[in-house]
């Protein structure tokens, strides 16, 4: 499949290199900036937090939750396509009928995956990350079937990223994640740093979606960001604040 970089084909993660402005921006309330090399993260948030032309001024990377839902409209997507700025990185939710039949094979999954490399194929995207139900309990029948499934969408698109769910320890997440060339989601203020060289964060907020990362979180953060030694690494907030904390971590590792 294009699009694919021998840099780090064996788990198929394809990088944006970001440039780093020359120093830190002095804002109000911003935490002290950690300088984070080139090219080392890609920061974005799930969903289009507010209108895409602003949006698409302030990040390079966004996880479009509609695919997640429903199709969107071929209108919404010639939209995105023409106002996204040059090396904008489009990243798919895989369709929540997916999840419902907790990653088991069969003609609703197939006919999701179809569906979604169609919006793939419009958009140029390159990742994929699909999410688990709520139920999804660590078990062995479970973690067949999550294999299994992980097989066949990572030879469908160039970047796979699964979240096991909470009832799922982060290292054997990532143990799967390697043995499948895939990506396992964890939250590195909850659970720590992958220990992988290319690692996917998911950002849900301090206490639920409802809830804002504050100063001393932003600031751990971009400490984990600079220290954690990742190849790459991208780091997605998913909470209702997602806009507002991602550019404060943004500034705070002088993106």
């Amino acid at each position: 499949m294009s699009g694919r970089r021998s840099l780090a084909a064996s788990i198929g993660i394809v990088s944006v290199k970001i440039t780093v402005g020359a120093g830190c921006r002095s804002l109000p309330n911003v935490v002290p900036c950690v300088t984070v090399p080139p090219g080392m993260i890609t920061v974005g948030c799930s969903g289009f937090a507010v209108p895409a032309t602003r949006y698409f001024r302030e990040y390079e990377f966004v996880e479009v939750q509609e695919t997640h839902r429903a199709v969107p409209g071929p209108g919404t997507i010639r939209r995105w396509r023409r106002e996204a700025p040059e090396g904008f990185q489009f990243a798919l939710l895989g369709p929540r009928e997916i999840a419902q039949e907790s990653f088991r094979s069969g003609k609703v999954i197939e006919t999701a995956l179809k569906t979604l490399e169609l919006v793939q194929e419009e958009l140029h995207a390159q990742v994929a990350i699909f999410l688990p139900p709520t139920d999804f309990a660590h078990s062995r029948s479970n973690k067949s079937a999550l294999k299994d499934f992980l097989a066949v969408v990572r030879a469908r698109f160039s970047t796979v990223v699964f979240d096991a769910g909470p009832a799922w320890n982060p290292e054997e997440a990532d143990e799967l994640a390697e043995d499948t060339q895939t990506l396992a989601v964890r939250d590195p203020l909850q659970h720590g740093v992958s220990k992988r060289g290319h690692a996917y964060y998911r950002l849900p907020g301090p206490a639920g979606h409802k809830s804002r990362y504050e100063d001393p979180a932003i600031e751990r953060l971009a400490e984990i960001a600079k220290s954690a030694g990742h190849e790459h690494a991208h780091y997605v907030f998913t909470n209702v604040d997602m806009f507002a904390d991602g550019r404060r971590f943004k500034r705070a590792v002088g993106l």
